[in-house]
């Protein structure tokens, strides 16, 4: 039994070292053909790969050829290109080369040509002296005088004859003016208290509401007067009614007391129901949107100038501006253009363009302040800054736009001559037609007083004034001296905006009459 387990054993051995060996042949032989056939795809590859690499090469040198091809004519184009630049450059140098030769040869012929005249003129200058010492030495002859003593005589006898006709004007001028001086002083002050004064007070103190019929003349009044009474105690405003047709006159020297006056008037004409009560609730609603009208102009001026960081007070006074004017010209339209023109001037001068905005803006503020207080506007403008905290540079700006304060810093003189320009702007202000004549009648009466002068008239509304000469008296070369004599005159005894155009005209005539 034993013999047959070891001969088991032994087979078994024997059979494993068998299968072993016959299974290491067969590994063998299959891993040289895998070997085989893996490096026969390996030279494919490479063979393939060193094609691959040897056509892109081709298409590579080909697209370098062609760029480098491109790049050449790109390159040709442009120096062919400049050259032709440098070559229209060259032709237009030629040209002012050119040009420029021709003008110099031109100015030498003239240099040359005037170089001759001189000579010429000296020539005959020495010729026209000597010609001059012959005809003096012969009138010295015959006349038996000098020339110091024929000046002496000439000069003499003048004096005489204009001290004569001086003497005779001055005493016709000073009988004249004795005549008339009552009697032009009483026209000029009956018109100026009949014209001027009703005139100025109506159109700053005046406001009227059209009326759509007459009837409603009487519901305005009101049953014994109640409503009209309710009006002018919760208002501030008389109220005018006349016989004036379909129209009521508002009469109050504040205009924005005014203004809601006209604003509650309108309201009641066309709600129809006018009594106290009724009054009382629109004149509370009037006032309330005339103070949002003044808030919103403020802010509106404030926007359009571009300063900001107000306080909201001086923002309403501001406002209220709106409703003030002065010889007729708005007030808060005058700041805004006091500002933008401030600004600019301080712009092309390296100023400080939001300083002198600023204070532009806030120049004329003390005129928002209602009458009960007294001082000058300039005086209450500066309380009002000091009281709202405004730097002390926007206060020095603001106080010395009239000459009522030192400027103290170069915005403060460019504001002055900001607030001169907009006032001096043709159209910008009125003038009642008493001072405008008055203010004529002065410029003409300046350049009628000054010796030599015949007449005067002044045009273009006092902005021109046209002086006819004495022919006898002033000879061309001393019109120069008579405009520049009546310019200074004008500049002492008279006030105005802008300049005043003096224009001297001297005319010599002779008549004769053949028969």
């Amino acid at each position: 039994m034993k013999t047959v387990i070891i001969v088991a054993i032994i087979v078994g051995i024997l059979a494993l070292a068998i299968g072993l060996l016959v299974g290491y042949i067969l590994r063998k032989n299959i891993a040289e053909k895998t070997i085989g056939s893996a490096e026969t795809k390996a030279r494919n590859l490479v063979l393939d790969a060193e094609n691959k690499a040897e056509t892109i090469k081709k298409e590579m040198t080909l697209e370098a050829k062609e760029e480098i091809h491109r790049m050449r004519s790109e390159a040709e184009r442009d120096v062919r290109e400049r050259r032709g630049e440098l070559q229209r450059q060259e032709k237009r140098l030629n040209q002012k080369e050119d040009y420029i030769d021709k003008k110099v040869e031109n100015i030498e012929r003239k240099e040359e040509s005037i170089t001759n005249k001189e000579n010429n003129l000296i020539e005959k200058g020495k010729e026209l002296d000597k010609v001059i010492e012959r005809e003096i030495a012969e009138l010295e002859k015959i006349s038996g005088y000098s020339v110091e003593e024929a000046k002496e005589i000439l000069l003499a006898n003048t004096e005489k004859e204009i001290r004569h006709e001086a003497s005779v004007m001055i005493k016709d001028i000073e009988a004249k003016a004795k005549e008339e001086a009552d009697k032009k002083a009483k026209e000029i002050i009956t018109g100026a208290i009949q014209r001027c004064a009703a005139d100025h007070v109506a159109e700053s103190t005046v406001s009227v509401v059209p009326l759509p019929n007459d009837e409603m003349k009487g519901r305005i009044i009101g049953r014994e007067g109640r409503n009209i009474r309710a009006i002018e105690t919760l208002t501030g405003i008389d109220l005018i009614i006349d016989d004036t047709p379909e129209a009521v006159i508002l009469s109050g020297f504040d205009p924005v007391r005014r203004e809601v006056a006209r604003i509650t008037l309108s309201k009641l004409i066309v709600d129809g129901r006018i009594h106290p009560a009724r009054i009382e609730e629109t004149v509370e609603k009037a006032q309330k949107e005339v103070n949002a009208i003044i808030k919103d102009a403020g802010e509106q001026a404030t926007f359009e100038v571009g300063i900001h960081n107000l306080h909201p007070e001086l923002v309403k006074m501001l406002g209220r501006l709106k409703y003030r004017t002065s010889y007729g010209q708005n007030v808060l339209k005058h700041s805004i253009e006091v500002a933008h023109l401030a600004g600019l001037m301080a712009g092309e001068l390296g100023l400080d363009t939001r300083l002198a905005k600023r204070a532009g803006l806030l120049h004329d503020i003390g005129k928002a302040v209602d009458h009960e207080k007294e001082g000058t506007h300039v005086d209450l403008g500066m309380e009002l800054l000091k009281k709202y905290k405004e730097s002390q540079a926007v206060i020095d700006g603001m106080a010395a736009h009239h000459g009522d304060y030192e400027p103290k810093t170069m915005e403060a003189v460019l504001v002055a001559a900001a607030d001169a320009l907009s006032a001096a702007r043709p159209g910008a202000r009125r003038e009642t037609l008493e001072t405008y004549i008055q203010r004529l009648e002065k410029l003409e009466d300046i350049a009628n007083t000054t010796p030599g002068v015949d007449k005067s008239f002044a045009i273009q509304a006092g902005r021109e004034i046209r002086v006819i000469a004495k022919p006898d008296e002033v000879n061309d070369e001393e019109i120069v001296f008579l405009a520049r004599e009546i310019s200074k005159k004008i500049e002492s005894e008279l006030e105005y905006p802008g300049q005043i155009k003096v224009n001297v005209l001297r005319e010599t005539r002779a008549t004769d009459y053949a028969k």
